[in-house]
């Protein structure tokens, strides 16, 4: 369920950065927009916001994406997700393990299954994962399925309870978006009204961008390409005051004796998914939520995909999937329209 896609974001003026410098943005007169961009999460980060005073949040944005490392990074060895999966009885959970873990169970049950971070022993064998598995060959996965389950794992007074201790946990479809929030919820306390920011291609925005309109959002052509430097967009969005993610398996597969292998595991099956979605979107009130349905979609197919997102208020979602003659179509659900532009 690793993912990582590239959202373009269309802005009206040229932003010249390098990263981790700050580069203040003129634009009518006195208001000035502040660019941060930097690397966080095993990817990067963009951040655009109208900060009052014209302060540079930069290093609070980073702290923030930090914190989220600490307790959701499988990368990050100390990390609280990390000896969860190595069963260290000492770890205590956080605020940010917490709200993440419960918005992943309720998407897990709200997909039956689709969504699961419990899939991290699954990624790992296919070879998408933290783990040093070889992609050669076929793993077990009759062996493996034994401890994949979101209905195995529970939170008990700040500790994660486990059926099997085998179970390891992979976030990294929930945490990006949830980190995303996050970078979000520091500028609005520091006075931002108008802002955008994106971490590996999930987005937060709200107000208007330097242009004084909504904010506009390429979303990818998928065209498949594992190093990541053919980008078509497909359409153009305008978004303001919601969060949006994307998910693909155009970015990362292999292929295997002439077969195409994605990373996105099918957690009821244990294997890479099959099917007819070749991308994604999402827009709901949060980045978090976002970017687990968008991975869930993946997963589910087209009917069953639309099916779910009408069943949720406030969220939506737009699909590039392949017809049965193997051209590129789109679906979107009827609240989407109100955000394609003309």
């Amino acid at each position: 369920m690793k993912k990582f896609n590239k959202t373009y974001l269309v802005f009206s003026l040229l932003l010249l950065a390098v990263a981790g410098i700050a580069l203040i943005v003129q634009h009518q007169g006195s208001s000035k927009y502040i660019f941060n961009e930097g690397k966080a999460h095993g990817t990067y980060y963009h951040a655009t916001y109208l900060q009052p005073q014209g302060i540079d949040l930069q290093k609070k944005l980073e702290e923030s994406m930090h914190r989220i490392d600490l307790s959701m990074s499988t990368f990050q060895p100390q990390s609280i997700i990390s000896r969860i999966n190595r069963n260290d009885e000492t770890v205590r959970t956080d605020i940010y393990f917490e709200t993440v873990f419960r918005t992943a169970q309720e998407v897990s049950a709200k997909t039956n299954g689709a969504f699961d971070i419990t899939v991290a022993p699954l990624v790992n064998a296919w070879g998408f994962g933290f783990g040093s598995e070889s992609r050669k060959q076929c793993p077990n996965i009759d062996s493996i399925m034994l401890f994949i389950g979101y209905k195995k794992i529970s939170l008990k007074q700040h500790q994660l309870v486990k059926a099997d201790k085998r179970i390891m946990l992979d976030a990294s479809a929930i945490a990006k978006g949830f980190s995303s929030d996050m970078a979000a919820k520091v500028l609005e306390e520091n006075g931002c009204k108008n802002y955008l920011v994106e971490i590996g291609g999930e987005i937060v925005c709200k107000g208007k961008n330097p242009k004084g309109e909504k904010w506009k959002i390429g979303i990818d052509k998928p065209i498949d390409d594992s190093t990541n430097v053919v980008n078509q967009i497909q359409t153009i969005i305008s978004l303001s005051d919601k969060a949006m993610a994307t998910s693909g398996n155009y970015r990362q597969f292999y292929y295997r004796n002439g077969k195409k292998f994605s990373h996105t595991i099918d957690p009821r099956t244990g294997y890479p998914v099959n099917n007819n979605v070749l991308s994604a979107t999402v827009v709901a009130p949060s980045c978090m939520m976002a970017d687990a349905y968008a991975t869930a979609f993946m997963v589910l197919g087209v009917d069953s995909s639309l099916l779910v997102c009408k069943s949720l208020p406030e969220v939506d979602c737009y699909l590039i999937y392949s017809d049965k003659n193997g051209k590129n179509r789109v679906i979107f659900t009827e609240g989407f329209k109100k955000y394609l532009t003309e």
